[in-house]
């Protein structure tokens, strides 16, 4: 009898069903983090937003600014009283043809890639669009450097607009190596003409971009041991000892 129940008490090891309950992450938590709201209230937004353009775009465009708007949607949940804005862009180009704009984060004066936690599961935004057949694409880097192109639609719509775009698996978002990246990054918005489209005057806003995680899908039982100061430095790694 107890050699039975050494074997069982062995087998429950083997399949982690002796884990303590605390170092458990549960696979299915999600969250939503607001990247931007174009507010200018949140303490945590520490970078601003500028455009840059393919050759052909007319002198002095693109303008980027914010304005006084704000999605009939999202007025159910937000306050009344507070002061609501969107990040607009107008653009103009010289002649039709494969044209693109990208509307990108930026810190110190240099484009800045905005880190996400934990894996991402969508992303979720809002766009104003003018009916002209442009072409919206989100850019991401994942955890090996690489630039990732999601497809998110075309803008020949009126007004306001949800866009929720799922995150493909393959996207690798952690680095295996405990010294590589720690995490995917948003990049920027892309938006591309169609060649036969008329690009002589063009708006677009954007509003309320946020995306859903499991903020805790990285976090393991000891991770803090990852950053652990062994006395080691630079010089000495350099001189290799």
């Amino acid at each position: 009898m107890k050699k039975g129940v050494i074997v069982f008490a062995s087998l429950a090891l083997l399949l982690g069903l002796g884990a303590p309950a605390f170092s458990q992450v549960a696979s299915r938590s999600v969250e939503t983090i607001m990247i931007d709201n174009f507010d200018g209230t949140d303490s945590n937004v520490d970078w601003t937003w500028n455009v840059q353009a393919s050759r052909f775009v007319t002198e002095g465009y693109p303008i980027v600014n914010t304005f006084d708007a704000l999605p009939n949607s999202l007025k159910a949940v937000t306050k009344a009283d507070e002061s609501h804005k969107v990040l607009g862009v107008k653009i103009k180009f010289d002649r039709k043809g494969d044209n693109w704009f990208e509307v990108y984060p930026e810190k110190d004066g240099k484009p800045y890639e905005i880190p996400f936690a934990g894996t991402v599961k969508a992303l979720d935004f809002w766009v104003w669009g003018a009916h002209y057949l442009y072409f919206l694409d989100i850019l991401v880097r994942d955890a090996d450097g690489r630039v990732h192109i999601l497809r998110a639609g075309n803008l020949a719509f009126d007004g306001w607009k949800q866009f929720i775009i799922d995150i493909p698996t393959y996207i690798r978002q952690h680095s295996r190596l405990r010294s590589g990246p720690a995490e995917m990054k948003f990049v920027g918005f892309r938006i591309t003409t169609d060649a036969a489209e008329y690009v002589d005057d063009y708006m677009i806003y954007f509003d309320h971009f946020k995306y859903s995680t499991n903020a805790l899908s990285n976090i393991f039982d000891g991770y803090e041991l990852q950053n652990s100061d062994f006395g080691d430095n630079n010089e000495n790694k350099k001189e290799g000892k």
